[in-house]
């Protein structure tokens, strides 16, 4: 059997403070919401799921955290995402190679630290 997809759940602390950076600042569809507490986020090849539970769980963000990446097409792009994120986004690595990976990327933190890259990956 081989899945279709896949989600991640990721524990949030304000879910609304989420779902705007999400949706609003980084332009991820909705693709479920659950209650007021759940959101799943179309990310074009899976999902992202951000929970605020309601057992307190914190986050999982952090220098030994989750780190989230978006694959793109090409280092152009990679470009014009910091571009249009840089103000008004935490950014926490400018766009530059990897120097360990084939990676050219920039990282930027979402509401609750988690880290978020934007990459072209070269496979």
């Amino acid at each position: 059997m081989i899945s279709d997809s896949s989600v991640v759940f990721l524990p949030c602390s304000d879910i609304r403070k989420t779902v705007s950076f999400y949706r609003d600042i980084l332009h991820l569809h909705v693709a479920e919401k659950q209650n007021d507490n759940l959101y799943i986020f179309d990310t074009g090849y899976g999902y992202w799921g951000f929970c605020q539970y309601v057992d307190g769980r914190k986050p999982l963000s952090g220098p030994q955290g989750v780190c989230l990446s978006l694959n793109l097409a090409s280092e152009e792009e990679v470009l014009e995402a910091y571009e249009r994120l840089k103000d008004s986004c935490t950014i926490y690595k400018e766009p530059s190679n990897h120097p360990d990976f084939p990676v050219f990327s920039f990282f930027l933190l979402d509401p609750d630290g988690y880290l978020v890259e934007y990459q072209k990956a070269a496979v």
